[in-house]
């Protein structure tokens, strides 16, 4: 199997439609772009790091046009692809499923600000008031409006579970949810060992996460007995995996002004980034989490 985009995207598309899209039942006229080639498509999107919706469906037919038989304009491109974030969840689980990083017994987990607006007018006037706020990027020494992306993740940047929430809610609060989701619908296993920061450096936090079966390690405080060090070397791994995510697959740019629009595109990219990583795996590239065969 051969390591480029073209390759890619046959690969996905068969195995979303064998084993994710569910098999169509009743009368009615079938869709001219099937479930698994819209979604091989937003997953091409991504990768070759068009922004625009409109733009994106011009470069296509030039692009891509050899492996889709039709290629639906922007307004229905765009309602089809909203429509269908359940179905995104569904194939970056199932992606994660298969992929050798699902029997890892590490977990990375982390927040990465999402601004979604710049202005004082949008954050009064945007759709997205009353779910989004304001936030400070100590990163980057930044104050943004928008919201948190929160993602659990295998070492090799494989998503696992992920969600939004305002920047004002607590961190510890949204972790736990997280975790406690993901063990209750089996994305994560007993005994998993949980690579956090110092933001959940709390008893009560370490306990309620040790109560779900799970071992949870962060670096240690200054006030704190030595118990783990920095674990700065395997903190690196999640901080580059956003930085893909920003970098190369354009999350800050999503362009979402909606709840289900910011959702859905959020998704799309975390799709991207688990297409790629299962392909890799598949075709025995040596980095794992490496995009280059796949954006031009």
């Amino acid at each position: 199997m051969t390591n480029d985009l073209d390759a890619l995207l046959t690969a996905l598309y068969v195995e979303i439609d064998d084993h994710v899209v569910p098999a169509r039942r009743g009368r009615g006229r079938r869709p001219r772009l099937s479930d698994a080639e819209l979604l091989t498509l937003a997953a091409a999107q991504v990768l070759l790091g068009v922004d625009t919706e409109a733009r994106w469906i011009r470069f296509a037919y030039c692009r891509l046009g050899h492996l889709f038989r039709y290629l639906p304009k922007q307004p229905g491109y765009h309602k089809r692809l909203v429509a269908a974030a359940p179905l995104l969840a569904v194939a970056i689980s199932h992606l994660a499923k298969v992929s050798p990083s699902w029997c890892d017994d590490l977990r990375l987990i982390d927040a990465t600000p999402l601004p979604c607006g710049t202005s004082r007018e949008t954050a009064k006037r945007s759709d997205l008031t009353g779910y989004a706020g304001y936030g400070y990027c100590a990163a980057h020494s930044r104050f943004y409006w928008g919201f948190k992306l929160y993602l659990l993740a295998a070492p090799d940047g494989m998503p696992i579970a992920w969600c939004l929430a305002d920047p004002k809610t607590g961190e510890r609060e949204v972790c736990l949810d997280l975790l406690t989701i993901a063990r209750e619908t089996g994305r994560l296993r007993a005994a998993t060992t949980i690579l956090a920061d110092k933001g959940l450096a709390s008893r009560e936090i370490e306990g309620q996460i040790a109560a779900l079966g799970v071992i949870m390690l962060r670096p240690d405080r200054r006030d704190e007995r030595v118990r783990h060090g920095n674990l700065g070397g395997v903190r690196q791994w999640i901080e580059s995996v956003f930085d893909t995510l920003k970098g190369q697959l354009g999350l800050e740019r999503h362009g979402g002004r909606t709840c289900q629009g910011v959702g859905t595109r959020v998704a799309q990219r975390l799709f991207a980034l688990a297409a790629a990583i299962w392909h890799n795996w598949a075709t025995n590239a040596p980095i794992k989490r490496s995009l280059t065969a796949y954006d031009h």
